[in-house]
């Protein structure tokens, strides 16, 4: 059986006791431990603001529905490449985690993570992540070009706001998450990876 690290301290702002949330977030918690084993530690610090979470939690479940042109999975990849260009240890471990989760390929997942323009990625996944780092880095310079340029790989309007949005949403996630020093759950590190030696063949 895996030991856990000890009790970490996850955020330097109160968490409040899960038995004192209001009905809704006690309701969410149990359906994440319910999906996944653990609450998520966003969620546990973020509680502390009850309506902030609400808010926040309605947001990012609207932006990772996914459409016929920018998958699940591609959201994901958004989400780990804002995450890396701005250095979010939070957001990296726990989107690297979702991204495993999505793809099936903890090996391309992982490279995606760590650095996408070595990942062997297409040319149209390629445009997308450079559009999401793009708005994180050096926004001023985002150009109707850059959408006609996504929207020419197959992306509709509609998907590259929300390219757009996804990026600005994690730019705002990773910098609450590093400004109030949010730790990632353990759990994460583990979720979605496969032994080579359990594989069939």
């Amino acid at each position: 059986m895996r030991a856990m690290a000890p009790e970490q301290e996850i955020s330097w702002f109160p968490i409040p006791p899960e038995e004192e949330l209001p009905e809704d977030l006690a309701k969410l918690f149990a359906k994440a431990r319910e999906r996944l084993g653990f609450v998520p530690n966003v969620f546990r610090a973020y509680a502390w603001r009850p309506d902030r979470l609400r808010s926040w939690f309605s947001h990012f479940r609207q932006l990772h529905e996914p459409t016929a042109g920018l998958s699940a999975a591609e959201r994901e990849m958004v989400a780990v490449a804002v995450s890396m260009a701005n250095g979010c240890l939070y957001c990296l471990v726990a989107h690297g985690a979702a991204l495993r989760q999505e793809l099936g390929d903890p090996v391309l997942a992982d490279r995606i993570t760590l650095d996408y323009r070595r990942a062997g990625l297409d040319a149209r996944r390629r445009a997308i992540l450079d559009y999401a780092v793009k708005v994180t880095r050096t926004p001023t310079e985002c150009d109707r070009d850059d959408i006609a340029g996504l929207v020419g790989l197959g992306l509709t309007v509609e998907e590259v706001w929300d390219v757009a949005e996804l990026a600005a949403m994690y730019n705002f996630t990773n910098r609450l998450a590093m400004a109030t020093g949010q730790l990632p759950n353990d759990e994460y590190h583990y979720l979605a990876r496969r032994d080579p030696g359990d594989q069939e063949g």
